[in-house]
Protein backbone atom coordinates (compact mmCIF):
# COMPACT_ATOMS: atom_id res chain seq x y z
CA UNK A 1 0.00 0.00 0.00
CA UNK A 2 2.50 2.86 1.27
CA UNK A 3 2.25 7.54 -0.31
CA UNK A 4 0.72 10.78 -0.53
CA UNK A 5 1.63 14.30 1.75
CA UNK A 6 -1.46 13.83 3.46
CA UNK A 7 -2.00 9.95 3.79
CA UNK A 8 -0.47 6.95 4.14
CA UNK A 9 -1.39 3.38 3.89
CA UNK A 10 -0.59 0.99 0.67
CA UNK A 11 -0.97 0.64 0.12
CA UNK A 12 1.36 0.92 -0.93
CA UNK A 13 1.53 2.86 -1.23
CA UNK A 14 3.98 5.82 -1.72
CA UNK A 15 4.63 9.43 -2.42
CA UNK A 16 7.17 11.18 -1.10
CA UNK A 17 7.33 11.34 2.55
CA UNK A 18 10.23 13.72 3.15
CA UNK A 19 8.04 16.29 4.34
CA UNK A 20 4.46 15.92 6.47
CA UNK A 21 2.53 12.81 5.73
CA UNK A 22 -0.42 10.34 7.11
CA UNK A 23 -3.30 10.52 8.81
CA UNK A 24 -2.64 12.98 11.49
CA UNK A 25 -2.45 11.58 14.81
CA UNK A 26 -3.79 13.02 17.96
CA UNK A 27 -1.07 13.31 21.15
CA UNK A 28 -2.54 11.34 23.21
CA UNK A 29 -0.48 9.58 25.68
CA UNK A 30 0.23 5.71 25.44
CA UNK A 31 1.12 4.15 28.44
CA UNK A 32 4.68 3.92 28.66
CA UNK A 33 6.38 0.28 28.90
CA UNK A 34 9.58 -0.70 28.70
CA UNK A 35 11.27 -1.38 25.50
CA UNK A 36 12.63 -4.96 24.54
CA UNK A 37 16.34 -4.02 23.85
CA UNK A 38 19.56 -5.40 21.65
CA UNK A 39 22.45 -4.07 23.46
CA UNK A 40 23.66 -0.75 20.84
CA UNK A 41 27.04 -0.88 19.56
CA UNK A 42 29.31 2.31 19.56
CA UNK A 43 25.89 4.68 18.85
CA UNK A 44 26.97 8.18 18.28
CA UNK A 45 25.95 10.46 21.19
CA UNK A 46 23.06 12.13 20.00
CA UNK A 47 21.49 8.87 20.28
CA UNK A 48 22.55 8.07 24.14
CA UNK A 49 19.11 9.77 24.83
CA UNK A 50 17.34 7.35 21.98
CA UNK A 51 15.13 5.45 24.46
CA UNK A 52 13.72 8.57 25.68
CA UNK A 53 13.26 10.02 22.49
CA UNK A 54 11.36 6.57 20.55
CA UNK A 55 8.83 7.16 23.47
CA UNK A 56 8.55 10.78 23.12
CA UNK A 57 7.42 9.64 19.10
CA UNK A 58 5.43 6.79 20.15
CA UNK A 59 3.50 9.16 22.71
CA UNK A 60 3.34 12.55 20.61
CA UNK A 61 1.46 10.20 17.93
CA UNK A 62 -0.17 7.71 19.59
CA UNK A 63 2.04 4.85 18.28
CA UNK A 64 1.48 1.86 19.92
CA UNK A 65 4.71 0.24 18.95
CA UNK A 66 7.39 0.96 17.46
CA UNK A 67 11.00 -0.91 16.10
CA UNK A 68 13.45 0.23 15.13
CA UNK A 69 16.92 -1.12 14.03
CA UNK A 70 20.40 0.86 12.93
CA UNK A 71 22.53 -1.26 10.25
CA UNK A 72 26.73 0.34 10.15
CA UNK A 73 29.43 -0.63 7.76
CA UNK A 74 28.05 -4.23 7.68
CA UNK A 75 27.41 -4.84 11.50
CA UNK A 76 24.09 -4.68 13.08
CA UNK A 77 24.47 -1.38 15.90
CA UNK A 78 20.82 -1.31 17.14
CA UNK A 79 18.14 -3.28 17.31
CA UNK A 80 15.34 -2.53 19.70
CA UNK A 81 11.38 -2.66 20.25
CA UNK A 82 9.07 -0.34 22.35
CA UNK A 83 5.74 -0.49 23.36
CA UNK A 84 2.81 -3.10 22.51
CA UNK A 85 1.94 -5.12 19.83
CA UNK A 86 -1.34 -4.21 20.82
CA UNK A 87 -2.60 -1.52 22.35
CA UNK A 88 -4.65 -2.32 25.76
CA UNK A 89 -2.30 -5.64 25.94
CA UNK A 90 0.47 -6.63 27.49
CA UNK A 91 2.78 -8.64 24.71
CA UNK A 92 5.80 -5.80 24.28
CA UNK A 93 7.32 -5.16 20.64
CA UNK A 94 10.59 -6.43 20.44
CA UNK A 95 13.16 -6.54 17.36
CA UNK A 96 11.52 -10.10 16.32
CA UNK A 97 7.59 -8.33 16.24
CA UNK A 98 6.59 -9.26 12.92
CA UNK A 99 4.74 -5.73 11.09
CA UNK A 100 3.63 -5.25 7.67
CA UNK A 101 5.90 -3.27 5.61
CA UNK A 102 3.57 -3.02 2.66
CA UNK A 103 5.40 -0.84 -0.45
CA UNK A 104 8.70 -1.66 0.83
CA UNK A 105 7.87 -5.26 -0.32
CA UNK A 106 8.46 -3.28 -3.74
CA UNK A 107 11.98 -3.86 -3.25
CA UNK A 108 11.84 -7.23 -3.34
CA UNK A 109 9.78 -7.54 -6.38
CA UNK A 110 12.44 -5.08 -8.29
CA UNK A 111 14.98 -7.72 -6.62
CA UNK A 112 13.50 -10.47 -7.90
CA UNK A 113 12.98 -9.58 -11.72
CA UNK A 114 16.46 -8.42 -11.56
CA UNK A 115 17.78 -12.15 -10.23
CA UNK A 116 15.82 -13.71 -12.94
CA UNK A 117 17.35 -11.38 -15.67
CA UNK A 118 20.67 -12.37 -14.30
CA UNK A 119 19.94 -15.70 -15.41
CA UNK A 120 18.90 -14.73 -18.48
CA UNK A 121 14.87 -15.84 -17.82
CA UNK A 122 13.57 -12.22 -17.74
CA UNK A 123 14.90 -9.18 -19.52
CA UNK A 124 14.35 -5.75 -18.20
CA UNK A 125 13.68 -3.94 -21.76
CA UNK A 126 11.73 -6.50 -23.48
CA UNK A 127 7.54 -5.58 -24.08
CA UNK A 128 5.81 -6.55 -20.90
CA UNK A 129 3.64 -8.32 -24.01
CA UNK A 130 6.74 -10.63 -24.64
CA UNK A 131 5.52 -12.50 -21.64
CA UNK A 132 2.14 -11.87 -20.78
CA UNK A 133 0.71 -11.50 -24.44
CA UNK A 134 -2.91 -10.94 -23.61
CA UNK A 135 -1.53 -7.68 -21.36
CA UNK A 136 -3.11 -4.38 -22.16
CA UNK A 137 -3.10 -0.95 -21.19
CA UNK A 138 -6.01 1.56 -22.22
CA UNK A 139 -4.04 3.40 -24.61
CA UNK A 140 -2.25 0.52 -27.82
CA UNK A 141 0.95 2.77 -27.95
CA UNK A 142 1.72 2.15 -24.01
CA UNK A 143 0.67 -1.16 -24.06
CA UNK A 144 2.88 -1.91 -27.18
CA UNK A 145 5.46 -0.02 -25.41
CA UNK A 146 5.88 -0.97 -21.82
CA UNK A 147 8.49 -2.83 -21.06
CA UNK A 148 9.61 -4.74 -17.94
CA UNK A 149 11.34 -2.03 -16.05
CA UNK A 150 8.76 0.47 -16.83
CA UNK A 151 6.55 -1.31 -14.51
CA UNK A 152 9.10 -0.69 -11.13
CA UNK A 153 9.58 3.31 -12.29
CA UNK A 154 5.79 4.60 -11.60
CA UNK A 155 5.69 6.62 -15.34
CA UNK A 156 2.95 4.56 -16.92
CA UNK A 157 0.51 7.98 -17.45
CA UNK A 158 -1.78 6.05 -14.79
CA UNK A 159 -2.64 8.74 -12.32
CA UNK A 160 -1.90 8.30 -8.46
CA UNK A 161 -3.31 5.41 -6.93
CA UNK A 162 -5.23 4.82 -10.10
CA UNK A 163 -6.61 0.58 -9.99
CA UNK A 164 -5.62 0.72 -6.58
CA UNK A 165 -9.74 -0.07 -5.28
CA UNK A 166 -9.32 -3.50 -7.38
CA UNK A 167 -7.60 -4.87 -4.61
CA UNK A 168 -7.83 -1.80 -1.62
CA UNK A 169 -9.43 -2.58 0.91
CA UNK A 170 -9.62 -6.51 -0.12
CA UNK A 171 -11.16 -7.74 -3.31
CA UNK A 172 -12.61 -11.11 -4.72
CA UNK A 173 -10.50 -10.91 -7.91
CA UNK A 174 -7.60 -12.47 -8.61
CA UNK A 175 -4.33 -11.29 -9.51
CA UNK A 176 -4.69 -12.03 -12.91
CA UNK A 177 -8.44 -10.58 -13.53
CA UNK A 178 -6.64 -7.38 -11.77
CA UNK A 179 -4.36 -7.43 -14.28
CA UNK A 180 -6.61 -7.90 -16.93
CA UNK A 181 -8.80 -5.11 -15.70
CA UNK A 182 -5.99 -2.82 -16.05
CA UNK A 183 -6.87 -2.33 -19.50
CA UNK A 184 -9.65 -0.52 -18.57
CA UNK A 185 -8.15 1.69 -16.33
CA UNK A 186 -7.98 5.32 -17.45
CA UNK A 187 -4.55 7.11 -18.27
CA UNK A 188 -4.51 10.96 -17.07
CA UNK A 189 -0.37 11.40 -18.25
CA UNK A 190 1.74 10.75 -21.10
CA UNK A 191 3.90 7.51 -20.92
CA UNK A 192 6.57 8.03 -19.37
CA UNK A 193 6.36 11.79 -18.87
CA UNK A 194 6.27 12.21 -15.24
CA UNK A 195 5.59 10.32 -11.89
CA UNK A 196 2.57 9.22 -10.49
CA UNK A 197 2.74 6.54 -7.99
CA UNK A 198 1.24 3.50 -9.01
CA UNK A 199 0.44 -0.10 -7.12
CA UNK A 200 -0.95 -1.91 -10.09
CA UNK A 201 2.19 -2.46 -12.15
CA UNK A 202 3.49 -4.20 -9.50
CA UNK A 203 0.63 -6.91 -10.04
CA UNK A 204 1.50 -6.97 -13.85
CA UNK A 205 5.36 -7.21 -12.27
CA UNK A 206 4.31 -10.29 -10.13
CA UNK A 207 2.99 -12.10 -13.06
CA UNK A 208 6.12 -11.81 -14.64
CA UNK A 209 8.02 -13.42 -12.24
CA UNK A 210 5.61 -16.42 -12.01
CA UNK A 211 6.46 -17.26 -15.18
CA UNK A 212 9.87 -16.44 -16.06
CA UNK A 213 10.36 -19.18 -12.03
CA UNK A 214 7.96 -21.27 -13.03
CA UNK A 215 6.79 -20.62 -8.88
CA UNK A 216 4.03 -18.98 -6.97
CA UNK A 217 5.94 -15.35 -6.45
CA UNK A 218 5.65 -16.34 -2.24
CA UNK A 219 7.68 -19.71 -2.97
CA UNK A 220 10.00 -17.31 -5.19
CA UNK A 221 10.82 -14.99 -2.69
CA UNK A 222 10.57 -17.06 0.33
CA UNK A 223 12.89 -19.35 -1.76
CA UNK A 224 15.48 -17.19 -3.74
CA UNK A 225 15.67 -14.12 -1.18
CA UNK A 226 14.34 -14.70 1.96
CA UNK A 227 16.40 -18.14 2.39
CA UNK A 228 19.49 -16.72 1.42
CA UNK A 229 19.70 -13.66 3.08
CA UNK A 230 18.71 -15.23 6.12
CA UNK A 231 15.25 -13.58 7.02
CA UNK A 232 13.79 -16.66 8.58
CA UNK A 233 11.27 -14.76 10.41
CA UNK A 234 9.47 -13.08 7.78
CA UNK A 235 6.46 -14.36 5.98
CA UNK A 236 4.63 -13.49 2.57
CA UNK A 237 1.83 -12.18 3.65
CA UNK A 238 -0.84 -12.54 6.59
CA UNK A 239 -2.37 -15.65 5.53
CA UNK A 240 1.07 -17.01 7.36
CA UNK A 241 0.57 -15.81 10.48
CA UNK A 242 -0.48 -18.21 13.74
CA UNK A 243 -1.59 -17.77 17.31
CA UNK A 244 1.41 -17.59 19.29
CA UNK A 245 3.82 -16.07 16.92
CA UNK A 246 5.38 -12.51 17.72
CA UNK A 247 3.43 -9.70 15.72
CA UNK A 248 2.08 -6.64 15.97
CA UNK A 249 -1.71 -5.69 15.27
CA UNK A 250 -2.29 -2.55 13.27
CA UNK A 251 -4.40 0.69 14.57
CA UNK A 252 -6.15 2.98 12.69
CA UNK A 253 -7.91 6.20 14.13
CA UNK A 254 -11.76 6.01 13.62
CA UNK A 255 -13.23 8.86 11.86
CA UNK A 256 -9.86 10.46 12.06
CA UNK A 257 -10.26 11.06 16.28
CA UNK A 258 -10.43 7.18 17.99
CA UNK A 259 -7.45 4.84 18.00
CA UNK A 260 -8.89 1.20 17.14
CA UNK A 261 -7.40 -2.17 16.62
CA UNK A 262 -6.93 -2.90 12.52
CA UNK A 263 -7.66 -6.53 11.48
CA UNK A 264 -5.34 -8.21 9.52
CA UNK A 265 -5.00 -7.96 5.68
CA UNK A 266 -3.86 -10.33 3.09
CA UNK A 267 -3.75 -8.70 -0.27
CA UNK A 268 -3.40 -11.39 -2.40
CA UNK A 269 -4.58 -10.01 -5.65
CA UNK A 270 -1.38 -8.02 -6.17
CA UNK A 271 1.67 -9.53 -3.97
CA UNK A 272 4.35 -7.84 -5.51
CA UNK A 273 3.54 -4.38 -4.76
CA UNK A 274 3.16 -4.82 -0.63
CA UNK A 275 2.21 -7.34 1.94
CA UNK A 276 5.54 -9.21 3.22
CA UNK A 277 5.22 -9.24 6.75
CA UNK A 278 9.12 -8.98 8.42
CA UNK A 279 10.93 -7.43 12.00
CA UNK A 280 13.34 -5.19 11.78
CA UNK A 281 15.90 -8.19 12.84
CA UNK A 282 15.39 -9.73 9.06
CA UNK A 283 15.30 -6.22 7.79
CA UNK A 284 18.68 -5.32 9.28
CA UNK A 285 19.92 -8.74 6.82
CA UNK A 286 18.19 -7.21 3.96
CA UNK A 287 19.15 -3.94 4.61
CA UNK A 288 22.84 -4.85 5.11
CA UNK A 289 22.71 -6.94 1.78
CA UNK A 290 21.55 -4.01 -0.09
CA UNK A 291 24.54 -2.10 1.51
CA UNK A 292 27.14 -4.83 0.26
CA UNK A 293 26.06 -4.79 -3.51
CA UNK A 294 24.08 -7.62 -3.08
CA UNK A 295 26.83 -9.72 -1.51
CA UNK A 296 25.24 -12.34 1.29
CA UNK A 297 26.67 -12.53 4.89
CA UNK A 298 27.94 -16.11 4.22
CA UNK A 299 30.53 -17.92 1.99
CA UNK A 300 29.95 -20.72 0.07
CA UNK A 301 31.50 -23.92 1.02
CA UNK A 302 34.57 -22.78 -1.45
CA UNK A 303 35.08 -20.32 0.61
CA UNK A 304 34.37 -17.86 -2.08
CA UNK A 305 31.51 -14.98 -1.82
CA UNK A 306 28.14 -15.20 -2.32
CA UNK A 307 26.14 -12.53 -4.48
CA UNK A 308 22.27 -12.54 -4.09
CA UNK A 309 22.52 -10.15 -7.32
CA UNK A 310 25.25 -8.54 -8.71
CA UNK A 311 26.83 -5.22 -8.29
CA UNK A 312 25.12 -3.68 -11.88
CA UNK A 313 21.79 -5.37 -11.25
CA UNK A 314 22.16 -2.65 -7.92
CA UNK A 315 23.34 0.14 -9.93
CA UNK A 316 20.12 -0.65 -12.16
CA UNK A 317 18.04 -0.29 -9.61
CA UNK A 318 19.60 2.48 -7.59
CA UNK A 319 19.52 4.82 -11.18
CA UNK A 320 16.93 7.35 -11.28
CA UNK A 321 14.30 6.79 -14.16
CA UNK A 322 11.34 8.90 -13.11
CA UNK A 323 12.62 12.70 -11.48
CA UNK A 324 10.06 13.86 -8.89
CA UNK A 325 9.56 17.49 -8.69
CA UNK A 326 11.03 18.67 -5.38
CA UNK A 327 8.08 20.53 -3.48
CA UNK A 328 8.24 23.20 -0.94
CA UNK A 329 7.74 22.19 2.28
CA UNK A 330 4.34 22.99 4.32
CA UNK A 331 5.96 24.39 7.60
CA UNK A 332 9.28 26.24 6.88
CA UNK A 333 10.12 23.97 9.96
CA UNK A 334 10.80 20.98 7.42
CA UNK A 335 13.20 23.05 5.05
CA UNK A 336 15.91 21.08 5.96
CA UNK A 337 14.86 18.12 4.37
CA UNK A 338 14.24 19.51 1.59
CA UNK A 339 16.48 17.59 -1.17
CA UNK A 340 18.56 18.51 -3.92
CA UNK A 341 16.88 16.05 -6.23
CA UNK A 342 14.38 13.72 -6.05
CA UNK A 343 13.77 10.63 -8.01
CA UNK A 344 12.42 7.00 -8.57
CA UNK A 345 14.66 3.88 -9.56
CA UNK A 346 13.00 0.16 -9.37
CA UNK A 347 11.31 0.03 -6.57
CA UNK A 348 12.99 2.61 -4.23
CA UNK A 349 13.22 6.45 -3.89
CA UNK A 350 16.30 8.16 -4.49
CA UNK A 351 17.05 11.61 -3.14
CA UNK A 352 19.66 13.32 -0.76
CA UNK A 353 20.24 14.45 2.84
CA UNK A 354 23.03 16.74 4.22
CA UNK A 355 25.28 16.05 0.29
CA UNK A 356 24.88 12.15 0.98
CA UNK A 357 22.28 10.11 -1.41
CA UNK A 358 19.49 8.39 0.29
CA UNK A 359 17.83 5.17 -1.22
CA UNK A 360 14.49 4.31 0.33
CA UNK A 361 11.08 3.47 0.40
CA UNK A 362 8.09 4.06 2.86
CA UNK A 363 5.22 1.15 3.59
CA UNK A 364 1.69 1.84 4.15
CA UNK A 365 -1.44 -0.59 5.35
CA UNK A 366 -4.22 -0.98 7.25
CA UNK A 367 -3.21 0.33 10.28
CA UNK A 368 0.85 0.02 10.07
CA UNK A 369 3.61 2.25 8.42
CA UNK A 370 6.79 2.27 8.25
CA UNK A 371 10.39 3.33 6.47
CA UNK A 372 13.53 1.99 5.41
CA UNK A 373 16.33 4.43 4.50
CA UNK A 374 19.97 3.28 3.07
CA UNK A 375 22.76 5.64 2.72
CA UNK A 376 24.97 4.16 0.41
CA UNK A 377 28.62 6.39 0.51
CA UNK A 378 27.80 5.70 5.10
CA UNK A 379 27.51 1.63 4.79
CA UNK A 380 24.28 3.42 7.24
CA UNK A 381 20.84 1.61 6.84
CA UNK A 382 17.55 2.68 9.13
CA UNK A 383 14.27 0.75 9.64
CA UNK A 384 11.17 2.18 11.84
CA UNK A 385 8.46 -0.09 11.72
CA UNK A 386 5.16 0.92 13.73
CA UNK A 387 1.34 -0.64 14.30
CA UNK A 388 -0.03 2.97 13.54
CA UNK A 389 -0.64 5.28 10.44
CA UNK A 390 1.75 7.92 11.23
CA UNK A 391 4.45 8.28 9.04
CA UNK A 392 4.97 11.64 11.24
CA UNK A 393 6.92 9.19 13.84
CA UNK A 394 8.63 6.91 11.60
CA UNK A 395 10.17 9.89 9.74
CA UNK A 396 10.77 11.67 13.59
CA UNK A 397 13.12 8.71 14.08
CA UNK A 398 14.54 8.27 10.49
CA UNK A 399 16.03 11.88 10.55
CA UNK A 400 17.23 11.52 14.58
CA UNK A 401 19.06 8.73 13.07
CA UNK A 402 20.09 10.59 10.28
CA UNK A 403 21.23 13.43 12.06
CA UNK A 404 23.22 11.53 14.08
CA UNK A 405 25.37 9.97 11.62
CA UNK A 406 25.43 12.40 8.94
CA UNK A 407 27.53 14.88 11.45
CA UNK A 408 24.83 17.57 10.67
CA UNK A 409 25.86 19.54 13.86
CA UNK A 410 22.61 19.96 14.77
CA UNK A 411 20.63 17.91 16.92
CA UNK A 412 16.71 18.60 16.06
CA UNK A 413 13.60 17.62 17.59
CA UNK A 414 12.07 16.27 14.73
CA UNK A 415 9.04 14.93 16.83
CA UNK A 416 7.84 18.64 17.78
CA UNK A 417 8.63 19.76 13.56
CA UNK A 418 6.25 16.52 12.55
CA UNK A 419 3.94 17.25 15.26
CA UNK A 420 3.55 20.76 13.94
CA UNK A 421 3.53 19.20 10.65
CA UNK A 422 0.23 17.17 11.23
CA UNK A 423 -1.74 19.61 12.87
CA UNK A 424 -0.97 22.04 9.83
CA UNK A 425 -2.32 19.46 7.97
CA UNK A 426 -5.55 18.73 9.95
CA UNK A 427 -6.20 22.49 9.90
CA UNK A 428 -5.79 21.95 6.39
CA UNK A 429 -8.55 18.98 6.74
CA UNK A 430 -10.54 21.68 8.11
CA UNK A 431 -10.41 24.21 5.57
CA UNK A 432 -11.31 22.11 3.33
CA UNK A 433 -14.58 20.87 5.12
CA UNK A 434 -15.68 24.38 5.82
CA UNK A 435 -15.44 25.41 2.10
CA UNK A 436 -17.70 22.53 1.21
CA UNK A 437 -20.37 23.23 3.98
CA UNK A 438 -19.90 27.15 2.74
CA UNK A 439 -20.68 26.31 -0.59
CA UNK A 440 -24.24 23.65 0.34
CA UNK A 441 -27.47 24.72 -0.41
CA UNK A 442 -28.53 22.75 2.69
CA UNK A 443 -32.38 24.17 1.54
CA UNK A 444 -31.97 21.63 -1.40
CA UNK A 445 -33.60 18.74 -2.70
CA UNK A 446 -32.97 15.65 -4.48
CA UNK A 447 -34.64 15.89 -8.29
CA UNK A 448 -35.89 12.36 -7.96
CA UNK A 449 -37.45 10.27 -5.28
CA UNK A 450 -34.70 8.33 -3.19
CA UNK A 451 -35.87 4.98 -4.52
CA UNK A 452 -35.29 6.15 -8.11
CA UNK A 453 -31.34 6.47 -7.19
CA UNK A 454 -31.50 2.77 -6.45
CA UNK A 455 -29.83 0.59 -8.58
CA UNK A 456 -26.99 -1.49 -10.10
CA UNK A 457 -24.20 0.68 -11.92
CA UNK A 458 -20.84 -0.42 -13.49
CA UNK A 459 -17.91 0.48 -13.90
CA UNK A 460 -15.48 -0.23 -17.05
CA UNK A 461 -12.49 -1.52 -14.94
CA UNK A 462 -14.15 -1.68 -11.28
CA UNK A 463 -17.05 -3.71 -12.10
CA UNK A 464 -20.46 -3.56 -10.45
CA UNK A 465 -21.88 -1.24 -7.68
CA UNK A 466 -25.04 -1.76 -6.15
CA UNK A 467 -27.25 1.26 -4.46
CA UNK A 468 -30.35 -0.07 -2.61
CA UNK A 469 -33.32 1.38 -1.04
CA UNK A 470 -33.72 -0.33 2.28
CA UNK A 471 -36.88 1.29 4.26
CA UNK A 472 -35.68 4.65 2.50
CA UNK A 473 -32.19 4.37 3.31
CA UNK A 474 -30.27 4.29 0.41
CA UNK A 475 -27.22 1.58 1.10
CA UNK A 476 -24.02 1.09 -1.42
CA UNK A 477 -21.73 -1.79 -1.44
CA UNK A 478 -18.91 -2.20 -4.02
CA UNK A 479 -19.57 -5.85 -5.47
CA UNK A 480 -16.17 -6.87 -5.18
CA UNK A 481 -15.33 -5.16 -1.95
CA UNK A 482 -16.42 -6.39 1.51
CA UNK A 483 -15.43 -3.60 3.60
CA UNK A 484 -17.26 -0.72 0.78
CA UNK A 485 -20.67 -1.17 2.32
CA UNK A 486 -22.61 2.44 3.72
CA UNK A 487 -24.99 4.71 4.39
CA UNK A 488 -25.93 7.34 1.89
CA UNK A 489 -27.55 10.59 2.91
CA UNK A 490 -28.48 13.63 0.89
CA UNK A 491 -26.16 16.68 0.62
CA UNK A 492 -27.23 18.89 -1.81
CA UNK A 493 -29.08 18.62 -5.57
CA UNK A 494 -28.09 15.16 -6.43
CA UNK A 495 -25.47 14.45 -4.92
CA UNK A 496 -25.04 12.21 -1.59
CA UNK A 497 -22.32 11.63 0.98
CA UNK A 498 -21.47 7.81 1.88
CA UNK A 499 -20.15 7.18 4.91
CA UNK A 500 -19.07 3.47 5.43
CA UNK A 501 -19.89 1.24 8.11
CA UNK A 502 -16.18 0.85 8.46
CA UNK A 503 -15.15 3.94 10.17
CA UNK A 504 -11.33 3.23 10.22
CA UNK A 505 -11.54 3.67 6.56
CA UNK A 506 -11.74 7.35 6.42
CA UNK A 507 -12.86 7.32 3.13
CA UNK A 508 -16.20 9.03 3.09
CA UNK A 509 -17.32 10.04 -0.30
CA UNK A 510 -19.62 12.45 -2.55
CA UNK A 511 -21.41 10.56 -4.64
CA UNK A 512 -23.04 12.62 -7.65
CA UNK A 513 -25.95 11.72 -9.87
CA UNK A 514 -26.04 13.28 -13.44
CA UNK A 515 -29.46 12.96 -14.97
CA UNK A 516 -30.32 12.74 -18.68
CA UNK A 517 -33.20 15.35 -20.36
CA UNK A 518 -35.83 13.23 -19.19
CA UNK A 519 -34.46 12.80 -15.44
CA UNK A 520 -33.00 9.55 -15.48
CA UNK A 521 -29.98 8.82 -13.60
CA UNK A 522 -27.19 8.78 -16.68
CA UNK A 523 -23.61 8.56 -14.67
CA UNK A 524 -22.62 8.45 -11.25
CA UNK A 525 -19.15 9.94 -10.45
CA UNK A 526 -17.52 9.64 -6.63
CA UNK A 527 -14.65 11.92 -4.90
CA UNK A 528 -13.10 11.74 -1.81
CA UNK A 529 -14.27 13.98 0.85
CA UNK A 530 -11.23 14.60 3.13
CA UNK A 531 -8.06 15.62 1.65
CA UNK A 532 -6.47 13.21 4.19
CA UNK A 533 -8.07 10.16 2.25
CA UNK A 534 -5.30 8.05 1.92
CA UNK A 535 -5.13 8.08 -2.33
CA UNK A 536 -5.94 4.74 -3.10
CA UNK A 537 -9.11 4.89 -2.36
CA UNK A 538 -9.35 6.33 -6.24
CA UNK A 539 -13.13 7.02 -6.41
CA UNK A 540 -12.17 9.77 -8.51
CA UNK A 541 -11.58 7.29 -11.69
CA UNK A 542 -14.70 5.61 -11.68
CA UNK A 543 -17.17 6.16 -14.42
CA UNK A 544 -20.50 4.57 -13.14
CA UNK A 545 -23.77 3.79 -15.34
CA UNK A 546 -26.94 2.71 -15.06
CA UNK A 547 -26.16 -0.97 -15.45
CA UNK A 548 -28.94 -1.69 -18.29
CA UNK A 549 -27.05 0.95 -20.51
CA UNK A 550 -24.00 -0.63 -19.87
CA UNK A 551 -24.76 -3.77 -20.85
CA UNK A 552 -26.40 -2.72 -23.95
CA UNK A 553 -23.17 -0.79 -24.74
CA UNK A 554 -21.39 -3.99 -24.45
Amino acid sequence: MPLSPLSLRLIGCCALLTFVSVVPASPAPVDPEAASVVAPLNLPPMLQDFDAYADSTRKTFNVPGIAVAIVKDGKVVFEQGYGLREAGKPEKVDAHTLFAIASNTKAFTATALQMLAEQGKVDMDSRVTDYLPWFRMSDPYVTHEMRVRDLLAHRSGLSLGAGDLLYWPPTSYTTKEVVERLGNVPLTNGFRSHYAYDNILFAVATLIIEKASGQSYANYIREHIFKPVGMNESLIDMTYLKPGMDYATGHALSDFKNLQPVPPMAWLNDPGAGGIYASVHDLAKWMNVQLAGGALPTASADGKSRQLFSQDSQNQMWTMLTPIPVSKPPIPELQPLMPNFSGYGEGWFLSDYHGEKLVWHTGGWPGMVSRVTLVPGLKLGVVVLTNQESGAAFNAITYRVLDAYLNSGTKTDWVSVYDKAVKHAHSDADESWSKHEAARNADSKPSLPLASYAGMYRDPWYGDIAISDEGGTLRLRFSKTKQLIGTMTPWQHDTFIVRWDDRALNADAFVNFALDVDGHVREVRMQPISPLTDFSFDFQDLRLVPLSDATAAK
